[in-house]
């Protein structure tokens, strides 16, 4: 069965889960509505220009799971898709899932966004398979701290080519659609790179190897 991944955040979505996901708590006064929001834009802005320290975003980010019960969080969650998640769900993100799933392949989500973000997200866009930051759980609550290899840059293609060994997978014939200059270690693996709305740096490297580029906005 052909591989069909896909990028998550500014590729099968119109914006950033993981980015949004603070902005929604800021703005409800759940987090500081002007410090965390502008230490939130910081990190989003190393992210695009590609020099952000994903474990000191993680420390960041994660901390107010730790000091959330699950129940409250769930609540959260709920809200957080339908205010700020189901208005950036790209129709024709929707027909090129649908595509590769008529055409029999099996469809991943891989995406740096952690898993308590993007889970609900995955399962609304009916993707059964998600590789995504893993959030640590001890006695059923979340700690605060990551787990296992975060899955970005290089860590994406370690994750996945870890899946493929226990699932009996391989990137032959394969395709990965994302928008971001950080996806470059993937794209470089798959039969079929796809530049999706990318941003500069992707855009050129895409143009200068002859990949396809697509746009879902």
């Amino acid at each position: 069965m052909r591989l069909a991944l896909f990028d998550l955040d500014n590729t099968l979505l119109g914006g950033d889960s993981d980015h949004a996901w603070g902005d929604y708590l800021c703005a409800r006064g759940i987090l500081d509505p002007v410090q965390y929001k502008a230490r939130n834009d910081g990190f989003y802005e190393d992210y695009l220009a590609g020099r952000l320290d994903l474990q000191e975003y993680l420390n960041f980010s994660l901390e107010i799971l730790a000091r959330t019960d699950m129940a409250q969080l769930a609540q959260w969650h709920q809200a957080f898709m339908r205010d700020c998640i189901e208005p950036i769900i790209l129709p024709k993100s929707l027909a090129l899932l649908a595509e590769h799933r008529a055409a029999g392949d099996k469809l991943v989500i891989i995406t740096a966004t952690n898993r308590f973000v993007t889970g609900p997200i995955a399962e609304r866009l009916g993707v059964d398979t998600l590789l995504a930051t893993e959030c640590e759980m001890v006695d059923g609550r979340y700690t605060g701290r990551s787990t296992d290899v975060p899955c970005f840059r290089e860590g994406k293609v370690t994750r996945l080519n870890r899946w493929i060994e226990e699932n009996g997978y391989s990137l032959q014939d394969s395709y990965f659609y994302s928008d971001s200059m950080n996806d470059l270690p993937l794209l470089e693996q798959v039969t079929h790179p796809v530049a999706v709305d990318a941003d500069p740096k992707l855009a050129a490297e895409a143009q200068r190897r002859g990949w396809k580029a697509i746009s879902l906005r």
